[in-house]
């Protein structure tokens, strides 16, 4: 093993996650050892850690964050919530404390023996470990991607989940034979990303927004197709959005509610225009994928979109195994190449390790609000 002039301590600090038996949950700060790294590994002084969507499953296990209170102690804080469903769904991780975080950056402090492992030494990584949320962590080479020189590690914090995702969407409208594609919650990081990725591939995108200021927010970033589904011309905006695009696939990171089908009727309805009547609709292919739950309601399909149509469930790391190991390199290059441009993110409030137990700074990131995104710097 070797090692640069960072001394690398022999435990850190981290958060774990505990769901207990009478239907609580726990986020704690905890100590744990720091691995020494093996051949083809590496030892990261995390400086920076996003918190996404993805990420409030594991930290709240879908808690009530209204019944957030501070627990533990003055050296190890704590915050516990209620889950209202209980345990249900939960008994796999009921009483074991799991780690949190899928994704973080900085800076490599120690380097196990084999060339892969040494070339990274120094060197500023982004990563995904799902267990982000600490000072330091032992990690595979496989799971870094190394950034260029002078890259700040809360620029390659968000190098994996948002910028993998928007490029995996493009690559996946793609491979379906679409043309063009449809994203909710449009202003988010992930759908600014997305917006910036279709300008540079001319790739037509309809994004829906919640608010009337998103729709300023992207259309100031150059965005060509926005509605707004708060108006009261929604309908008729996506469905001239639509027709304008030629978009059949969506990506919908709300889930819940009727957006799902109301986005499938108006792709029938721009489909359909101009052809006879046939009471199975029209032929034109019609898809959802939702790969988010923001919405945790049940998903309410009106079936007014004909018989051409599916609707199932997108993550990130099913598309990277089909994808092949060289797209998969691909898309990390390009991700490494303009991390402080099409992928840079923005952040609401940076956190330590001791405020993201905080039962206010909890209530407030597990909102996961647009233009507040949490980043924890360790």
């Amino acid at each position: 093993m070797s090692n640069d002039s960072t001394a690398v301590p022999s435990t850190t600090r981290e958060l774990r996650s505990t769901v207990t038996d009478d239907g609580a949950v726990t986020l704690a700060v905890s100590e744990a050892e720091v691995a020494a790294p093996g051949p083809d590994e590496v030892v990261v002084r995390i400086q920076a850690a996003p918190i996404n969507p993805s990420d409030l499953g594991m930290l709240f296990a879908g808690a009530d964050m209204s019944t957030a209170t501070a627990s533990g102690t003055a050296e190890l804080p704590a915050v516990t919530a209620t889950i209202p469903s209980g345990t249900a769904g939960l008994g796999g991780r009921v009483g074991i404390p799991m780690p949190t975080g899928n994704e973080g950056g900085g800076t490599v402090v120690a380097a196990g023996e084999s060339e892969a492992a040494q070339a990274l030494l120094g060197k500023v990584v982004g990563f995904i470990s799902g267990s982000s949320y600490a000072e330091y962590r032992t990690l595979n080479v496989a799971s870094c991607l190394p950034m260029h020189d002078g890259t700040d590690p809360e620029d390659a914090a968000a190098c994996f989940v948002n910028p993998l995702t928007a490029l995996g969407m493009v690559e996946t409208m793609r491979a379906e034979g679409h043309t063009g594609l449809v994203h909710t919650v449009g202003a988010s990081n992930l759908g600014q990303m997305l917006n910036r990725i279709c300008l540079a591939d001319d790739v037509p995108l309809v994004n829906i927004v919640r608010k009337a200021a998103h729709v300023e927010l992207l259309t100031g970033q150059g965005a060509k197709h926005v509605v707004d589904s708060s108006a009261d011309s929604f309908n008729d905006d996506l469905v001239d959005a639509l027709r304008a695009t030629g978009a059949t696939i969506a990506f919908d990171a709300i889930g819940g509610g009727e957006l799902a089908g109301t986005i499938l009727a108006a792709m029938e309805k721009v489909a359909s225009e101009g052809d006879e009547f046939s009471r199975y609709g029209s032929d034109t292919h019609k898809q959802v994928y939702i790969y988010g739950g923001l919405d945790r309601s049940p998903t309410t399909l009106n079936r007014n979109f004909g018989m051409s149509w599916s609707i199932g469930g997108w993550l990130l790391t099913p598309f990277l195994m089909k994808a092949g190991q060289a797209k998969s390199d691909e898309l990390r290059t390009r991700v490494a190449d303009e991390i402080t441009t099409t992928f840079a993110s923005q952040y609401g409030m940076r956190l330590t390790l001791d405020d993201a137990v905080d039962p206010e700074q909890a209530k407030r990131y597990a909102k996961m609000a647009t233009g507040d995104k949490a980043l924890i710097t360790p």
